[in-house]
């Protein structure tokens, strides 16, 4: 009988601190591994990071120059559901793959902003965007010479990659609509296998 109180015990004991991971990992915080080339310099494939929920839960717009995850599939929306089995924790215990349609990348562009591009630079509401970051301010990106200039729609963000030669981005699907916008990165986490 003490056994089996003793094995009650541990299964509601492990029950609420799944669910409270799954929480956690769904709305607040989430470690995240870098896929990909599209953010270089700023960040390496195979990187380790952390991801604010709080941004997404709340619906805030992201400031210039965020480096946020974003869900690519724009004209699909986002339910409960689909946090609660996007969560790393969840795809972790379920043995599902990464979710390749979660993308990493900077906000250049807010709602009413209007970005133009010119010769290889970007110009946000007619002042040029000063861009640090970029892994190679000389190589043309990949798009710009279909796009010259649009204004960023209510409740939508305008993001791209560092690495504007290699990075699929707002110039291939356009403006991202806020709640697509899963996450902020607050840390770059050191030899974390996470994720």
């Amino acid at each position: 009988m003490k056994l089996i109180r003793t094995l009650i015990h541990w299964s509601i004991s492990l029950l609420i601190a799944a669910t409270l991971s799954l929480l956690i990992t769904t709305f607040l915080i989430e470690p995240a591994e870098v896929n990909g080339q599209s953010m270089q310099p700023t960040l390496q494939d195979n990187n380790y990071i952390l991801i604010s929920k709080l941004p997404n839960t709340f619906d805030q717009v992201p400031d210039y120059g965020d480096i946020v995850v974003i869900d690519s599939v724009i004209n699909r929306d986002r339910s409960l559901m689909r946090e609660f089995q996007e969560a790393s924790l969840y795809r972790m215990v379920t043995g599902q793959e990464k979710a390749h349609n979660r993308w990493l990348k900077r906000v250049i562009g807010r709602p009413g902003d209007t970005l133009e591009f010119k010769d290889n630079i970007v110009y946000r509401n007619g002042q040029l965007l000063k861009e640090p970051y970029l892994k190679d301010a000389t190589t043309p990106p990949p798009s710009d010479e279909d796009m010259h200039k649009l204004t960023v729609p209510e409740g939508h963000v305008f993001v791209m990659g560092d690495n504007r030669h290699n990075s699929q981005d707002s110039r291939a699907i356009g403006p991202i609509p806020i709640d697509h916008v899963l996450g902020k990165m607050i840390f770059q986490m050191e030899g974390w296998p996470l994720g």
